[in-house]
């Protein structure tokens, strides 16, 4: 099925490997790898656009809306609905005899700004409307077939920045975009040639490129709800424009042993006395840790709790009060694409020095949940989350038995 913008998890994977073999500098303008793509300004002044920006949605390249002005009065509404958001909250400590009118007045304030928005499909984070007008933007729906990465970014590389690079988050496919041509030239091969034999290293053997002229097996149909709530087929759509941003198709097996992976690098470097020979992770514990720490500016629109990183949307461990909320660690991302939605949620588990020590367990430890389905516009992150939080129960269960 489509992924969508997990897709953006796996570039991210491409990326980092890059980046440890020393063939990509995270810092360097992307002119040095990608010459075809413009120098640009803002309000007069020369800006530098890096890969490190462009992985974390900081580049201020824009995503399907072309209008800046029309992305900056979202970003404000967005900004008022969350401080006065914030606000009632506030108003809720100090007036408890007013909390139920408090909470109605938050529910009906601001129901659309809360509202759970999927990756590509919510995209900027910025609007706070209705899932379904996302996908009123026309570059959702292209049908060009781009022979290469280079010859995708005529569609926007042109365009004004939206912002000073660095000083504000705009979630943006079309920065993957550009991602891709640099993971090309660094990489020295194809884009998708380097993607598929990271796929084939990975065991990721479903994991493809949404190429519609190939023949797949298994490839799902994809479906979306008309105006009077029924189950048609998507359009057609080509997304050779965004391979990098929302382009693969796979399985929830295969995403599952990306997952699994990933938990297994950022983990294995603790298990330092174990009894069996661990064998190196496919990035080094130090890169995950990189890659998972929430940049700042950053915000996650489908989790209010966490942060964008690099390529992932990152919760840190918090809790303020005994025997009150606690908030896990945990790394996520979603994605909605035309005809698909999906999760891929990382629970880390909280290892515990005697049991690291012991010898007796082994990374991977935690829980990692994957949902795809080919159906637009599902929210999936907060079912991921329960899921997760599950499994984790049922762990901890089985320990003290």
């Amino acid at each position: 099925m489509r992924i969508a913008s997990i897709s953006k998890c796996l570039t991210m994977m491409a990326v980092a490997k890059l980046w440890e073999e020393g063939k990509l500098d995270l810092d360097a303008p992307v002119q040095k790898y990608v010459p075809e793509f413009p120098e640009k300004e803002y309000e007069g002044e020369k800006v530098t656009i890096t890969t490190r920006l462009l992985v974390s949605h900081l580049s201020g390249i824009r995503h399907y809306e072309k209008d800046i002005t029309k992305v900056k009065e979202q970003k404000e509404k967005a900004n008022k609905a969350l401080k006065l958001m914030q606000d009632v909250k506030k108003s809720n400590q100090e007036k408890k005899l007013k909390e139920k009118e408090d909470k109605d007045t938050e529910k009906n304030d601001f129901a659309e700004a809360k509202s759970e928005q999927d990756g590509e499909a919510k995209g900027r984070n910025l609007k706070p409307v209705k899932r379904t007008k996302e996908f009123e933007h026309e570059e959702y729906y292209l049908k060009e077939k781009f022979e290469n990465v280079i010859d995708s970014l005529k569609i926007f590389k042109n365009d004004p920045l939206f912002f000073k690079p660095g000083s504000q988050f705009l979630y943006s496919t079309y920065g993957f975009t550009l991602l891709s041509a640099v993971v090309e030239r660094a990489s020295g091969c194809k884009f998708t040639d380097y993607m598929l034999k990271m796929f084939r290293d990975l065991d990721l053997l479903a994991t493809v490129l949404d190429d519609n002229e190939s023949m797949i097996y298994n490839r799902a149909r994809c479906y979306v709800c008309n105006k009077k709530g029924r189950l048609v087929n998507a359009p057609y759509v080509d997304n050779s424009y965004k391979w990098a941003g929302g382009g693969f198709l796979s399985s929830a097996g295969d995403l599952l042993k990306f997952g699994n992976a990933l938990l297994y690098s950022y983990q294995v470097g603790q298990f330092k006395n174990s009894t069996n020979k661990l064998l190196p992770g496919y990035l080094k514990p130090d890169t995950i840790t990189m890659m998972w720490t929430p940049v700042p500016n950053t915000e996650a629109s489908w989790d209010k709790d966490g942060k964008y990183a690099m390529g992932w949307v990152v919760v840190e461990r918090k809790q303020e009060y005994g025997f009150c909320r606690q908030q896990r660690h945990y790394i996520s991302h979603t994605g909605g694409a035309v005809g698909a939605s999906s999760v891929l949620l990382i629970l880390p588990e909280e290892l515990d020095s005697e049991v690291i020590n012991s010898g007796l367990v082994t990374p991977p430890r935690g829980v990692v949940v994957n949902i795809i389905c080919n159906m637009q516009s599902v929210s999936l992150n907060s079912t991921a989350l329960k899921i997760a939080k599950e499994f984790e129960k049922d762990k901890l269960a089985c320990y003290f038995d």
